[in-house]
């Protein structure tokens, strides 16, 4: 949710004038980035909710991803405990880093998400060029992906009832890939998996 009233509410006198921010990806809670807003910076992006900066080295308004695509839209905002630093949670589109990575803090434990792997998979769903198994597995068409559930499900078993933790952690693997797949071909996104679990869960 974006609070219109936010603006008055920060302390702009801090760093002349300039607010440090904070990208973080709303579903997979990765850190993508880190930049500043001025108050135009921030007015842009309550009302076009595509993240907007402030280049100190160029001096001027810059949206991200106007010339990539890769946008950044804003979906919370929050501050510090101070008020002179924003915290904007991101629906992204893409890679965020301009050195085609998705997350400027590349060497963290989070470069490896759910996301990523969705989107991955997704890539290669779509590209038939050099075909990829994920992308063969697609056009082999649903029974065959359900069938692949049920088999790596039972090898899963297998493997654990047999004590070979390594084994188990393969199958696991396995499993979660062509579950992940088949919630893919049903359109049926994870992230809402997710969200029943947490609901469970509280």
């Amino acid at each position: 949710m974006l609070k219109q009233n936010i603006l008055n509410t920060l302390n702009w006198t801090k760093i002349n004038g300039l607010i440090p921010v904070i990208i973080q990806h709303k579903i997979s809670g990765q850190i993508l980035m880190h930049a500043y807003m001025n108050q135009k910076a921030l007015q842009i992006t309550l009302k076009t909710k595509k993240v907007t900066f402030f280049s100190r080295t160029k001096n001027k308004l810059w949206t991200k991803g106007e010339t990539t695509g890769n946008f950044l839209y804003a979906k919370k905002i929050t501050t510090d405990c101070d008020k002179d630093t924003l915290l904007i949670l991101v629906k992204s589109v893409n890679k965020t880093c301009h050195l085609n990575e998705y997350s400027c803090f590349k060497n963290t434990i989070s470069d490896f998400t759910f996301l990523y792997l969705l989107e991955n998979i997704l890539n290669k769903k779509k590209s038939s060029i050099e075909p990829s198994y994920t992308y063969k597995l697609y056009q082999s068409g649903l029974k065959r992906i359900t069938q692949k559930v049920g088999e790596e499900a039972i090898e899963t078993i297998i493997a654990a009832n047999d004590n070979n933790k390594k084994e188990t952690m393969q199958e696991a693997a396995d499993l979660i890939y062509h579950l992940i797949v088949l919630l893919k071909i049903k359109n049926i996104n994870l992230y809402d998996i997710i969200k029943i679990l947490r609901k469970r869960n509280s």
